[in-house]
């Protein structure tokens, strides 16, 4: 087992990469990361996106080490260089969300608990952050402080959520739960062309994320699986649920994408609305992974994060404090705004102009009921 590297992208520091394996039988690859310094601030455990991979958070590894954290990262099951459970690798498929938390619980119990220095911080994208936020409201989620970028608290990508549900509830019990989702296939998102992408606005880093996906292969899975969208909307529909939000403890920071065509912005900031210690900031001109964007766009990120990681020894009582410094931070950056066609489900401002993409009408890349499908795809 080892690193897929390329000369854009080198492994940081000197990691350490073990196979971790589930309850439930499955392996998971797993890098772990000490700093230089004698005393680490902690440790930050990355919870990737949907369809991502360790290798492309290689840059954010070093920028944490550089801040004097621990990092742990693993790629979830069904997709990186994880194990499956349908026999075409290139398929992101899990059979239920629930299942991936199993693969925290090992990350944990394995890997967290007896050999990483407290305390302990999560930092999560999208499909990432909404099991982290699901596992906060269960209680047992493993960390003192949770950081996630865009959270996929609802989509925008798809423009009739009740009636793309239902039809992917309908397919799953038709027994086509491990299909791709129709219209989708064994291309990785990150390997489709810059213009017109939802991911980021900056093609230097867009670009190494296509090279490390091309050389990973099938780690780099295509579209989602019928069950896997028939899950993702079992738990959205949860998340949308006024009461949940309230029930959520945990000292928490929400970045989100103020040109973010993927996930819902405005529905994150209602959820983050809710919480009891928790806060929303929106970075304006972001798409949907703020971490691989522009510099100017990951400072602002990077100083919300540092304003608000280690924070204070006893979390509850710091976090309202720590949050105030989080939004004294985006004031000083400019933080803090929705760009106008994100809040009307508009692409526009993401996609600007250019030709239509798959999944879309036009250039703007609004979308209707004939591309729910390829919509669904690029998620």
């Amino acid at each position: 087992m080892e690193f897929i590297t390329t000369p854009d992208n080198p492994v940081p520091g000197e990691p350490n990469l073990v196979s971790v394996t589930t309850r439930d039988g499955i392996a998971l690859r797993t890098a772990t990361w000490m700093p230089e310094t004698e005393q680490p601030q902690g440790t930050v455990c990355i919870l990737q996106g949907r369809a991502e991979f360790i290798e492309k958070y290689f840059e954010v590894v070093g920028e944490l080490l550089d801040r004097g954290f621990a990092v742990v990262a693993f790629d979830w099951r069904g997709q990186g260089l994880s194990g499956r459970q349908v026999s075409n690798a290139r398929k992101g498929h899990v059979r239920r969300f629930s299942d991936y938390r199993h693969d925290l619980e090992a990350i944990r119990d394995q890997i967290l608990v007896p050999h990483m220095p407290e305390p302990h911080f999560g930092l999560a994208h999208s499909m990432g952050g909404a099991i982290a936020l699901n596992a906060a409201y269960e209680t047992w989620l493993p960390f003192r402080r949770l950081v996630t970028t865009t959270p996929m608290i609802a989509l925008c990508i798809v423009k009739r959520t009740r009636t793309s549900a239902f039809f992917a509830r309908i397919l799953r019990f038709l027994g086509m739960g491990k299909t791709f989702v129709p219209g989708g296939g064994e291309t990785s998102i990150s390997t489709m062309p810059f213009k017109g992408n939802r991911l980021t606005s900056d093609p230097g880093r867009y670009a190494r994320n296509a090279e490390a996906a091309h050389a990973i292969g099938a780690g780099a899975v295509g579209a989602p699986t019928v069950a896997w969208l028939d899950s993702a909307f079992r738990l959205m529909k949860r998340f949308a649920d006024p009461r949940y939000a309230i029930k959520i403890r945990l000292p928490t920071l929400i970045v989100a994408a103020g040109a973010d065509p993927v996930c819902a912005t405005p529905a994150t900031e209602r959820f983050a609305s809710r919480l009891k210690a928790g806060r929303v900031i929106v970075i304006p001109g972001a798409r949907h992974e703020i971490l691989m964007e522009r510099d100017v766009i990951r400072e602002q990120f990077w100083a919300a994060f540092d304003a608000f990681i280690p924070g204070t020894p006893d979390p509850q009582v710091g976090a309202k404090r720590d949050l105030a410094e989080v939004g004294l931070a985006a004031e000083q950056l400019d933080g803090g705004r929705v760009d106008p066609a994100v809040a009307r489900s508009d692409d526009a401002p993401a996609l600007g102009s250019g030709a239509p993409v798959p999944g879309s009408d036009d250039a703007a890349g609004t979308l209707d009921d004939r591309d729910q499908g390829r919509d669904v795809v690029r998620l």
